[in-house]
């Protein structure tokens, strides 16, 4: 009976994934850029984030956080297959330079709160600590910009200032609430 039910959650948490998958909704018509293309997209931006933070932290006068999205910033999830994302290396290493400058790492995803947990496991194996996980709640129709703004606020209710906020898609980081954004690439929407 257990095993029945475990096959079950493991093929909805598959079936939720594949639909969040932006790779499943881009036009077939356009081809996404190889991995390396992708890759060397990410370093790029990820290295002038690791120069600012360099600069900008450790900053004992401030409760430092960056936020970081989750599919095509955090998880390489366009590239990969399966159930658990393989990390976007050069954003772990951001994410990492900057806990260890004392900056707490926060996600914000417009992923439903539904996968919360495989979401954490997901992030938490790859390599990320995770300093606060804020997904999409059940009854939340909200735009993904507004909900990802709300996010921020409410992260900076807790007393954080936001040095950095890093996402693939234009609502990842319009709204405010961060002292630097940061844009990967999505190639016309294809990664958002």
């Amino acid at each position: 009976m257990r095993r029945g039910l475990l096959r079950v959650a493991v093929a909805a948490v598959a079936a939720t994934l594949a639909l969040l998958s932006p790779a499943a909704t881009a036009p077939a018509a356009a081809a996404l850029p190889s991995y390396a293309t992708w890759v060397a997209d990410v370093t790029a931006v990820a290295d002038t984030a690791r120069q600012y933070l360099g600069t900008r932290l450790p900053d004992p006068s401030v409760r430092a956080a960056i936020v970081l999205d989750i599919d095509n910033t955090a998880l390489e999830e366009a590239y990969a297959s399966g159930l658990v994302y393989p990390a976007t290396a050069p954003i772990l290493r951001t994410a990492q330079q900057a806990r260890a400058a004392g900056a707490t790492v926060f996600f914000v995803t417009a992923r439903p709160e539904i996968i919360t947990g495989w979401t954490r496991y997901n992030l938490e194996t790859v390599g990320y600590v995770i300093g606060g996980l804020y997904l999409r709640g059940t009854f939340d129709f909200s735009s993904n910009q507004t909900m990802k703004t709300n996010a921020r606020i409410a992260i900076e209710r807790l007393g954080y200032t936001i040095v950095a906020n890093i996402g693939n898609n234009d609502s990842d980081l319009a709204g405010g609430h961060a002292e630097r954004t940061f844009k990967l690439p999505d190639y016309g929407g294809q990664l958002s």
